[in-house]
């Protein structure tokens, strides 16, 4: 699955205002359910019960929320670049400044599996984050992380 499939630009938020962690996954929410029609509620619902299992923050200021949506057939993934760092119980106590989401249907949780080891890798490459961290608008950002 190539990223730019899961990916959109509408999708993609460069220098969000953000203060938690709680607000992070809600502004996700809200994104992904203006993109497939889900409810916003249930799918931070879905997310907050991931986050219960333990912290999606991998270190390095990155965080890769995710989550089963019940009743979407198509996998949507959303990117923030936030203005500030924020907490987020990551692995190794660092706040968080960029958070790739990935929101996926039930039926395809396997394939996603890929999708999701693929994005944990781009985002361990030092120069991807880099530019990330630097980018001045969503269009920016979005190009990043999809040319390459």
């Amino acid at each position: 699955m190539q990223l730019s499939e899961i990916l959109t630009l509408d999708c993609t938020k460069s220098a969000v205002q953000c203060t938690s962690k709680k607000r992070a996954l809600e502004m996700i929410s809200e994104i992904v359910a203006e993109q497939t029609g889900q409810n916003s509620t249930e799918l931070f619902e879905c997310m907050l019960s991931r986050e219960k299992v333990g912290s999606t923050g991998i270190g390095n200021g990155i965080a890769i929320p995710h989550a089963r949506m019940h009743s979407s057939d198509k996998a949507v993934a959303v990117l923030l670049q936030c203005e500030s760092p924020i907490e987020f119980d990551a692995i190794d106590n660092r706040p968080v400044d960029l958070l790739f989401a990935l929101l996926v249907p039930d039926a395809q949780c396997k394939e996603h599996l890929k999708t999701l080891s693929c994005m944990a890798e781009r985002l361990s490459d030092k120069q991807i984050l880099k530019q990330l961290r630097k980018a001045q608008s969503d269009q920016e950002l979005y190009d990043i992380m999809i040319n390459r």
